[in-house]
């Protein structure tokens, strides 16, 4: 995983996908192919490589449709189903953890 400021040391070890939260209610999305963004993770455009991945997180970051911190995380790939590649990820994968007061 990296962050747009850590992008000199994208390593991929498998296959990965961008993803952010939303800003104005803290929601996971992920980058797709279409450049766009989905809450769904099996739209979620799919890397490879350490360009694929640094072309994807560089036109993520450079969008600005309201998703903060975008950075490249794990996936697994089972049977074509993508599922979350870590804990972390897994943990995000199911939304929103905390209920946000109102203003």
């Amino acid at each position: 995983m990296t962050s747009p400021l850590e992008q000199k040391k994208i390593r991929i070890a498998g296959p990965s996908v961008v993803t952010a939260n939303r800003t104005w209610d803290g929601v996971v999305v992920y980058r797709t192919a279409q450049q766009g963004w989905s809450t769904v993770l099996s739209d979620a455009a799919i890397v490879s490589t350490s360009d694929d991945a640094r072309a994807l997180l560089a036109e993520s970051v450079a969008d600005d449709v309201g998703a903060v911190g975008a950075y490249i995380a794990p996936v697994e790939l089972n049977g074509g189903v993508i599922k979350p590649g870590n804990l972390r990820e897994h943990i995000r994968s199911k939304g929103v953890t905390i209920d946000l007061l109102p203003a």
